[in-house]
């Protein structure tokens, strides 16, 4: 039996930078990733299959367009692999949420039975079938903080930023990333990505504050509870920025140290009961 964590994508800032003939917008973001996340378990089987398990585990379906068996399914044809295997998901993120979670269930599965079945596919070809289970899977499957540029496949090291923690919250309302970015409108931003690495938390934040995220009010027009999530986020003691994460509907906020985060998730779970609201930390490059 193999696990691998599936932690939860943030995007820091998020800026579409134009859109392609196909119909794919290009961007540019700084992805990071939380200590918080889904869980893969991976075992011998005779065919493919998965269980569903954990807080959000009943909101996904066992079909077979789920991101997991897709990418289960991918990785057997390339790899030329017969036997097949049991999957089992802990579901501890909420679903289309922005934050990645199907697309890190999926890199977590192509890096869980690559060493279950014993074969290593070569770079190229495994971002190949990373990049076509989604935008998000190949940094995902990369898994350090990173610049991400075109639809996904160009992956830029980030430098080294301050420790930082953070609360994430979301409505517990499902978003749509292709229907937000059809009611984005307006111009394209540039490319932002900066190079040298921030000297301490404060000059972190103000790289960030000159950024921003492209899709938060085509998101907000979409599902107004967004804005309440991000108010309620900015008015905790010691939030240094509240932002949406991809295209939601999933905020965060950032804080200097981990009882600021903690505090914060504490007073946004007090009063809005319903919500789901966890403090995490930002995991550093791998």
């Amino acid at each position: 039996m193999i696990s691998q964590f599936a932690p939860a994508k943030i995007n820091l800032y998020l800026h579409v930078t134009g859109k392609r003939p196909d119909g794919y917008h290009t961007l540019d973001s700084l992805i990071v990733f939380a200590d918080v996340g889904d869980q893969i378990t991976v075992s011998p089987g005779k065919d493919l299959s998965l269980t569903l398990k954990g807080p959000f585990g009943d909101t996904l379906s066992q079909d077979p367009n789920n991101l997991v068996l897709q990418a289960a399914k991918k990785l057997a044809e390339i790899a030329n692999v017969s036997t097949g295997a049991h999957i089992t998901l802990i579901k501890n993120l909420p679903i289309a949420s922005g934050i990645g979670g199907g697309s890190a269930d999926a890199a977590a599965t192509l890096h869980a039975l690559q060493e279950l079945w014993g074969c290593e596919i070569e770079k190229p070809e495994i971002d190949k079938i990373a990049l076509s289970l989604g935008a998000d899977v190949p940094i995902c499957l990369d898994g350090s903080p990173s610049f991400v540029g075109g639809i996904g496949e160009e992956i830029t090291r980030a430098p080294k930023f301050p420790k930082t923690w953070m609360v994430l919250v979301n409505p517990g309302i499902a978003v749509s990333t292709p229907t937000v970015f059809k009611n984005r409108h307006g111009s394209f931003s540039k490319a932002a990505p900066f190079i040298k690495p921030p000297q301490d938390s404060q000059s972190f934040i103000d790289l960030l504050k000159e950024r921003h995220n492209d899709l938060t009010d085509p998101a907000i027009a979409l599902t107004p509870e967004i804005e309440a999530v991000l108010e309620a986020i900015a008015k905790t003691k010691n939030c240094l920025l509240s932002r949406m994460s991809g295209s939601g509907a999933t905020c965060f906020g950032l804080f200097k140290n981990q009882q600021d985060a903690q505090t914060a998730q504490a007073e946004i779970s007090r009063i809005h009961k319903a919500w789901w609201c966890v403090s995490a930390r930002l995991m550093p490059a791998q």
